[in-house]
């Protein structure tokens, strides 16, 4: 295979060791490999970096571990061009394996030119990226406090979540930290209704009627501290995430996504989090689209389409689309609800809200490099983009129920 660069190197990353394998060409076109050990403490990274420095390597290619990787590039990056390459594409041949002979393996692929890096943004994009996703782990604990509060109510027959669409809300605040408090009177407890519960009383006096014990008190009380500091410290990570977004956009850019039926600020933050504000690292839309996993698959055999299924992509910008989709499907009259609409009876729910995830992610791409704002197409988009078809639709429709349909001109039937 033809060498495209002059000398690399090859790192087996583990969690006390690497193994570097550096491999050059010599004048005499003669390739030569040279292999060493080194600790993954800092001092040792340090002395790893001299040693590629001192022997001219401009190329290193590493493996994707866990966050494994991460100490070692630290340490080597501005210095070299660096590689993060994907397991599955360092797949090797039955037989002898070693912690050399991977390195080896490594060095000798990119020597050749043959392997693709992993996306790695920036270090304060990484450091976003902490953020939102720590901030997404706090408010699914949140979710299953809330889940572990229905169950409790429910074991001591406290149908509170009957009657109250929100346990959680001023109201179910309010009666649950009466209960912890030792209130038991059902009259009373109902009587801390507000607003539009308050037309509900007569059925919170029999749902707040129920058997506390003891343990109920206690899981009750613990669950409710527990909640109140999830609170506190998700909005601690929304101050912080709010300070570390403003160096990726500006408050224009801001509000043009923010324009965007289904994004709110949530959803702009775990989006830009995940792929920045720079879109000239993707050729296109459709290279983004591809890299998180949200279009469709290609798997083709003898001519025939095989699966359609996504790729796995990245799963927490996949989470953040499909939130955003599942928001978005709720709009009224908008492009982007007409379109749930008509991909959910055919496709099922779950594939209309890639779909629309998709939409959106191409729609964050386009504003990101046009600077502009969304520019809705319309509920009837679909309906005016072929209407001899449409209209087919609506006569076959009034004939299956019963109606001879005869069409005129609106000018002939004036």
């Amino acid at each position: 295979m033809d060498i495209l660069y002059e000398t690399v190197a090859g790192l087996d990353v583990h969690q006390k060791t690497v193994v570097a394998c550096v491999r050059k060409r010599q004048l005499q076109g003669k390739l030569s490999e040279e292999v060493q050990t080194f600790g993954t403490m800092t001092g040792d990274l340090l002395r790893l970096s001299d040693w590629l420095l001192k022997e001219g390597v401009t190329h290193v290619a590493m493996e994707s571990t866990g966050v494994l990787w991460k100490p070692i590039w630290n340490i080597l990056e501005g210095q070299f061009q660096l590689l993060l390459v994907n397991p599955i594409e360092l797949k090797r041949v039955p037989g002898r394996k070693t912690d050399v002979s991977d390195s080896q393996w490594i060095a000798h692929l990119l020597h050749c030119g043959l392997l693709r890096s992993s996306f790695v943004p920036s270090r304060p994009q990484r450091e976003l990226r902490d953020l939102t996703r720590q901030r997404t782990q706090l408010t699914r604990e949140s979710t299953r406090i809330v889940n572990r509060l229905h169950k409790i109510l429910e074991d001591a027959n406290i149908k509170l979540g009957a009657v109250a669409s929100d346990i959680l809300g001023k109201s179910g605040r309010d009666m649950l930290n009466a209960l912890v408090s030792g209130e038991r009177d059902p009259v009373k407890l109902a009587d801390l209704a507000r607003r539009s519960l308050r037309g509900k009383i007569p059925e919170l006096r029999q749902a707040l009627q129920g058997h506390l014990t003891d343990h109920h008190v206690f899981m009750l009380k613990t669950f409710l501290h527990h909640l109140d500091f999830l609170e506190q410290e998700i909005e601690q990570f929304n101050q912080r995430i709010e300070e570390c977004l403003r160096p990726f956009l500006n408050p224009l850019q801001i509000e043009q996504l923010d324009s965007i039926p289904g994004i709110n600020i949530r959803s702009i933050e775990n989006i830009i989090a995940e792929i920045g504000s720079d879109m000239s690292r993707f050729p296109d839309e459709h290279h983004l689209s591809s890299w998180a996993g949200m279009c469709p698959g290609n798997e083709e055999s003898a001519g025939k389409r095989v699966r359609h299924r996504t790729t796995s992509g990245n799963p927490w910008l996949k989470a953040a689309l499909t939130e955003a989709a599942w928001a978005a499907s709720r709009t009224k009259n908008t492009y982007l609800g007409a379109a749930y609409r008509r991909l959910a009876p055919r496709r099922g729910k779950k594939r209309a809200l890639v779909a629309i995830g998709h939409t959106l992610l191409v729609i964050v791409y386009r504003i990101l490099t046009s600077n502009d704002f969304y520019q809705d197409l319309g509920v009837d988009y679909f309906d005016k983009l072929k209407p001899e078809q449409y209209r087919r639709y609506l006569v076959k429709r009034l004939e299956s129920l019963g109606f001879n349909v005869e069409l005129k001109p609106k000018d002939s039937a004036a």
